[in-house]
């Protein structure tokens, strides 16, 4: 009877020996802030919100207000934030970005008004914070995505054609005699 209650509870040694999880199976928890002191319209809020996707917010934000969000991440370097707002107004944008709880990345930077809107400029009236994010509405495309794409194999057509190569004479054209 001993034996039969001791198998039904299990040995202690059996629970005691599990492995904790390895430090690249951990989540951490990200905290995401953002803050908008000056009056400003259009403000939009970009932030890593999983291990893959990116998730943009577009809060009001008044003086002494304060955008919060949270995430999940596998990897804490990958946490990062994109502040903006619309020209032609000007405000300083703060931004921190806490992983567990402890101080990962904090950013501030006072945006000047200008004259004219900077249509040429992408990232005028904007603040980045942490990682670079990927995939995100109204960020720039990463280097890699503005390079030229590897031709396909196959002849040149008159468009891609190498202009250092020699030129290729047309196909001579038969001709009929004259009719006499």
């Amino acid at each position: 009877m001993v034996a039969s209650l001791l198998s039904l509870l299990g040995s202690p040694a059996a629970t005691a020996d599990e492995d904790p999880p390895a430090e690249d199976e951990l989540q951490h928890n990200v905290t995401y802030r953002a803050r908008v002191d000056g009056l400003s319209r259009g403000a939009l809020v970009t932030y890593r919100i999983n291990d893959a996707q990116v998730n943009s917010a577009d809060p009001t934000m008044l003086p002494g207000r304060t955008f919060e969000a949270t995430a999940v991440l596998s990897d804490p370097e990958e946490a990062g934030m994109r502040i903006s707002i619309q020209w032609p107004y000007s405000a300083n944008l703060v931004c921190e970005i806490l992983v567990d709880e402890q101080m990962f990345a904090a950013a501030t930077q006072f945006i000047a008004p200008r004259l004219t809107p900077a249509k040429d400029d992408p990232d005028y009236g904007a603040l980045y914070c942490g990682a670079p994010l990927t995939n995100a509405q109204g960020v720039a495309p990463s280097e890699d995505a503005l390079t030229d794409p590897e031709p396909l194999p196959g002849p040149p057509d008159a468009l891609g054609a190498d202009p250092a190569a020699e030129p290729v004479p047309p196909p001579a054209t038969a001709v009929d005699p004259p009719i006499s």
